[in-house]
């Protein structure tokens, strides 16, 4: 299936950078009322050269086709009233930014890249990742229902010449059971009179929230600047912007809670949608008292497994409380492809702890508990590791890699009904393309529909 890129992807890197170059921006297409810049189609190769992959002088053809394709999709949904919720796009977007977190080294690090707090990132982005969602979900109506007999997986692989076959590196399956240190009642508390002992201070006059915000706030994308946040309505989570609704200029919030942690909030101005204020942040933090229980939890899962007394499956369920893991037996997906196997190096990027882990387990061995820092979710844990199984580099077959090829096969039908799909909406729709690309090679007939 076409690859939906950046204009509707993790930019974030791309876009940085394209803002430090000087491009005279005009409009190279038109989908619809949906328009195509030349600095949409510059920031796609950026991100393309940031992933390594050979940019050559027709990849230009290739970025316009495919933020063609994107806009088509989001015009088509417009039509068909399609939809993604707050709840999703925050769900995709927090995710996205632990990923690129876990990338650069952390929260602060990538808020120091960007130059913004994690807040202002997020506001920039939302949009982006709301029409990415939506039309992925466009693309999904289009081919929901296709499936695939085990014949025409096969015939799809004796299509392929051997000598064109992919070679596969080596891959692993994993499982891990994880326990994550629970944040108390008293660890709550403990962080608000923190904060509201801030707050008292700068009531009070002996401090300025500015000065406070520099001392305290754990925010370090707005530190630095006192706290400061320029916001409008539907861009924060909900009830940061709630708050900034509620206050009057120069007022000072009470403690409040958001998914990052405890904050209070100084207005500073306020014009319709749009505000600007200062906060400061303070996160909760586990006890030791806390990781110690954890500890002991995992040692004991640990002896109950080696053992006999349980199987994996069931100590999964009984001491895991990772969420992402649990009621999958513990599998660790790779977020590359969506499939339980990895390829070392993807497990190197993502999870180095990992990677050394089953460095010394053989098949079906559990590793000994070991301390988790899992940087996608900025949170510490502990853990034990299963190598489910180990292949060896070789060609591709239906013996090893049946999913792999019925994958593939799949999603080779379901392009073929996307490219049916797209040349019927591509006439009912208004499209126009800069002269100077009228002579790219593309899939789909979209010259045929310029005036």
């Amino acid at each position: 299936m076409r690859r939906l890129i950046t204009i509707f992807a993790s930019v974030f890197i791309a876009q940085m950078a394209f803002t430090q170059m000087q491009v005279v921006d005009k409009v190279i297409a038109k989908i619809g009322d949906k328009v195509i810049l030349l600095s949409d189609l510059q920031a796609q190769k950026l991100q393309m050269i940031s992933e390594k992959v050979e940019v050559t002088p027709q990849m230009d053809c290739y970025i316009l086709e495919e933020l063609m394709f994107s806009y088509l999709l989001l015009h088509q949904a417009e039509l068909d009233s399609v939809v993604v919720t707050e709840q999703q796009v925050e769900a995709e977007l927090d995710q996205r930014l632990r990923y690129f977190e876990a990338q650069i080294g952390g929260r602060e690090k990538l808020e120091e890249f960007y130059g913004k707090s994690i807040f202002q990132i997020k506001n920039e982005f939302r949009k982006i990742i709301r029409d990415r969602m939506i039309a992925q979900e466009m693309e999904r109506r289009i081919t929901e229902g296709i499936s695939i007999t085990p014949r025409e997986v096969r015939a799809f692989f004796n299509a392929i010449p051997r000598d064109s076959l992919p070679y596969i590196n080596a891959r692993v399956e994993i499982q891990q059971i994880v326990i994550y240190p629970q944040i108390t009642d008293a660890d709550r508390e403990k962080t608000k009179r923190k904060l509201e002992d801030i707050r008292r201070q700068i009531v009070s006059g002996q401090a300025t929230f500015n000065s406070m915000a520099v001392k305290h706030s754990e925010d370090p994308g707005s530190r630095a600047d006192g706290g400061l946040i320029e916001g409008y309505r539907g861009q924060m989570v909900k009830e940061f912007d709630a708050m900034a609704f509620s206050l009057k200029v120069g007022e000072i919030s009470q403690v409040f809670e958001t998914q990052f942690g405890y904050h209070i909030m100084k207005l500073e101005n306020r014009r319709g949608d749009a505000y600007t204020c200062r906060h400061i942040l303070l996160i909760p933090e586990v006890s030791d008292a806390e990781f110690d229980k954890a500890i002991s939890k995992i040692e004991e899962c640990h002896k109950r497994i080696k053992g006999g007394e349980l199987s994996w499956e069931q100590a999964v369920m009984l001491y895991s409380n990772d969420a992402a893991t649990k009621n999958n037996n513990g599998r660790v997906t790779n977020p590359y492809t969506g499939e339980p196997y990895w390829d070392l190096e993807d497990l190197n990027q993502i999870d180095r702890q990992m990677a050394i882990i089953i460095g010394g387990l053989q098949p079906n061995q559990v590793s000994a508990p070991s301390v988790y820092d899992n940087l996608m979710e900025s949170k510490q844990g502990v853990r034990i590791v299963r190598l489910t199984s180990r292949t060896a580099p070789h060609r591709a077959n239906m013996e090893d890699d049946y999913q792999m090829i019925q994958n593939a096969a799949l999603n080779k039908k379901r392009q073929e009904l996307v490219e049916r799909w797209a040349n019927e909406k591509i006439g009912n729709a208004f499209v126009r393309i800069s002269p100077e690309y009228a002579n790219c090679q593309f899939i789909y007939k979209w010259i045929r529909v310029n005036p």
